[in-house]
């Protein structure tokens, strides 16, 4: 079923002043607790919340009005205040709250919200915010059971997702919503957090004292989700009240703190833009010779679980379109490393990654290669090229010689130099020099070579 529920009237003052939002009862966890009363409350993201921003003014003054549209998008990582902003939204004017989650709501459950709110707007003059979270996971068609009810305003939808709107929201819907993006809390705005957590009445009400190493500790390793910070410090102020001495004082330590949240948080989703985003930062660190930069996303993309088989396909592409024949046994490292890898798996396969990664980063580079085919195709593309010369086709079958197939074929071998004088080219590309070697690494040499072979082939003389 869908997690529902209504309010037509908000308190700051908690339970028992008219309040029902889940927010505000008694025993919820202090994250759920903490959430701002007022748009003034809110910590970060004040680039959407200075004075006559539109999402100030819809949870301030309760309407947009004519100046856009009324619904909106929250796209950002979690703990980034999205459940805040929209409950903010929905206890300004009276108004009724609605929520979905796109988790276990349908179709029904989405005409049903969409239905009661043009009802209460008709019969009762009061406006309905529609909560829904996680609006990615939504299909084509729940999406578009909500565009009457946001194209005629008879909801106010506040859409939460930590996915690239772009990519997961269907365009009539994203058209018709404001799409606002949250950034990760910095490191001060989560101090800020927990400092008030600890002093507010809704929080821990002074009970608790935080060591100043326990404090950055959770700070650091939150990563700048708000949400995270909080639950660790429940948790290590739970121990700290348990561990306490008999009238003595609650105090959390760096042992508290490390022993609530021991690893950072770290900002991946597979399926969505964060997953290309840092892919498309490892390869080019890789491509840009900075070693310790590719091993940080490397890292990364371990730590969020990303397929080693996928990050492996990456290094085999670099190893060639970027490395090439500068150091042609990158290659070679990055295809073993890709065999490797499926033969043995995580965790050990990180170790033969980071192999392949610091040969790649480190190796000279060039692109040749890579603009070579790129070029070759561009042309044939364009219509260049023509037969292929008759003394290069098959002459293996019976007439091939009546048709002048193979007749003048210099065979290589035969040749005391080992490169003979021939036409290789079709006549409209004789002369067309795709492959460019750079003189970086193992290159030079080849550069120095494909000129004498050049030479030799196209009858200008010289030696191989």
């Amino acid at each position: 079923m869908a997690d529902l529920f209504t309010s037509a009237e908000s308190s700051p003052d908690g339970p028992g002043t008219g309040d029902r939002r889940p927010s505000v009862l008694a025993g919820a966890p202090l994250a759920v607790r903490m959430r701002p009363r007022s748009v003034d409350e809110v910590v970060g993201q004040q680039h959407l919340l200075g004075p006559g921003s539109p999402l100030r003014r819809l949870a301030s003054d309760g309407d947009l009005g004519r100046a856009g549209p009324a619904s909106v998008i929250l796209w950002g990582p979690p703990g980034t205040g999205k459940t805040t902003l929209a409950t903010v939204i929905a206890s300004s004017g009276g108004r009724k709250f609605a929520e979905l989650s796109a988790v276990t709501a349908g179709v029904k459950d989405v005409r049903t919200v969409v239905e009661a709110a043009r009802t209460d707007r008709d019969l009762y003059g009061r406006q309905t915010v529609l909560f829904l979270d996680e609006i990615h996971r939504f299909t084509k068609a729940q999406q578009d059971a909500l565009l009457p009810g946001v194209e005629n305003r008879w909801v106010v939808l506040v859409a939460a997702t930590t996915e690239n709107p772009n990519f997961s929201v269907v365009t009539p819907l994203l058209s018709r919503s404001l799409l606002l993006t949250l950034q990760p809390l910095t490191a001060g705005d989560v101090r800020g957090l927990v400092r008030r957590a600890l002093e507010d009445p809704r929080g821990l009400a002074g009970e608790v004292r935080v060591e100043d190493d326990a404090l950055e500790h959770l700070v650091r390793v939150a990563d700048g989700d708000a949400r995270r910070a909080l639950t660790a410090l429940e948790a290590a102020a739970g121990a700290a009240l348990d561990g306490a001495p008999e009238g003595g004082e609650a105090v959390v330590t760096l042992a508290d703190a490390e022993r609530a949240l021991d690893r950072a948080a770290v900002r991946y989703d597979r399926q969505g833009d964060q997953h290309y985003d840092v892919a498309s930062a490892f390869i080019k660190s890789m491509r840009g010779s900075d070693v310790d930069a590719a091993l940080h996303y490397l890292a990364r993309m371990i730590e969020a679980g990303e397929d080693p088989r996928f990050i492996a396909r990456r290094i085999v592409i670099s190893a060639s379109e970027d490395v090439g024949m500068a150091d042609p046994s990158a290659l070679q490292t990055a295809v073993a490393a890709l065999h490797a890898v499926a033969q043995i798996g995580m965790p050990e396969a990180r170790i033969v990654l980071a192999q392949a990664v610091v040969h790649n980063a480190t190796a000279p580079k060039s692109n040749a290669a890579y603009n070579g085919v790129n070029a070759a195709i561009a042309d044939v593309r364009a219509g260049l090229g023509g037969p292929v010369p008759p003394h290069l086709r098959d002459a293996h079958y019976s007439g091939a010689g009546k048709l002048g197939h193979g007749a003048g074929y210099v065979y290589t071998h035969d040749v005391p130099a080992g490169v003979a004088e021939q036409q290789y080219a079709p006549d409209a590309l004789v002369g067309k020099d795709y492959y460019v070697p750079t003189d970086r690494g193992f290159e030079a040499a080849v550069r120095e070579r494909l000129a004498r072979l050049r030479r030799i082939t196209r009858g200008r003389g010289g030696t191989a």
